[in-house]
């Protein structure tokens, strides 16, 4: 079942310890005030009771991606009844994973193929207004005929605070979201200042050469999707949905 943050609040104590863990540390995170995180939808969204939670196991495992999938089924379908900055965030769990004992490449290939699984149990068609190639502008993940952005989190990053979390964390936003925070918008650009600037403090780092707008021709979102400690990234998107369409 989806979380909400005033259900978890009052039932804290039915959780398993370390559910209870990652939702206090990540409550933590966001309501830093001395070091404020940088995405401030995400804050909002958290402190308005926007974001909806959701809890699994190793994310290499099976049930992770069959979970996943449910959630995200599930909040397809109540996202826009909870508020302007709706994510889903999910919480994964393994021992094996814990303490950033993986490389941090090792982490994104985990992340490519838990979304790869999770989009193999989508029945949904792919919506007609999203590019289906990865390395198209308009591309975004979709799962039930929804476009989202994705963003993982690992205990691995250690330079980009802001991609560093004690548990694997898989958040996503849908697209209807960034309706009004975007380039074209003077609310977005106003934004977009106060989070490059927060970023660049929280991170103590310059921004990695990926992050750009939706839409813009050379923006690709797939690469903002994981981000690495270095500038480096991927050469080429490991999203498997044109093989898949191939295959069919």
């Amino acid at each position: 079942m989806l979380c909400s943050k005033s259900w978890i609040d009052q039932h804290l104590e039915e959780l398993s310890p370390w559910q209870q863990s990652a939702y206090r540390q990540f409550a933590a995170m966001l309501c830093d005030e001395e070091h404020p995180y940088p995405c401030v939808p995400g804050k909002q969204g958290f402190q308005t009771d926007t974001l909806r939670f959701g809890f699994t196991e190793d994310p290499r495992k099976g049930e992770a991606s069959e979970k996943l999938a449910s959630y995200l089924k599930q909040y397809g379908e109540i996202s826009r009844e909870t508020g302007n900055y709706a994510s889903l965030v999910v919480f994964c769990h393994s021992d094996d994973m814990a303490g950033g004992r993986q490389p941090v490449e090792t982490y994104e290939q985990i992340f490519w193929d838990l979304l790869n699984r999770v989009h193999q149990l989508d029945d949904k068609p792919w919506p007609d207004h999203i590019g289906k190639d990865p390395h198209d502008h308009t591309w975004e993940f979709c799962f039930n005929g929804e476009p989202y952005f994705s963003f993982c989190a690992t205990p691995a990053h250690t330079v980009r605070k802001s991609r560093h979390f004690p548990y694997f964390l898989i958040a996503f936003q849908p697209r209807w979201v960034f309706d009004e925070i975007n380039s074209s918008t003077v609310f977005g650009q106003k934004l977009k200042k106060v989070i490059r600037k927060r970023l660049v403090e929280y991170d103590e780092a310059p921004p990695h050469p990926s992050l750009k707008w939706y839409g813009q021709q050379d923006n690709y979102e797939w690469e903002q999707y994981y981000l690495r400690d270095d500038d480096s990234a991927m050469s080429k998107c490991p999203f498997s949905h044109m093989h898949k369409k191939i295959k069919s």
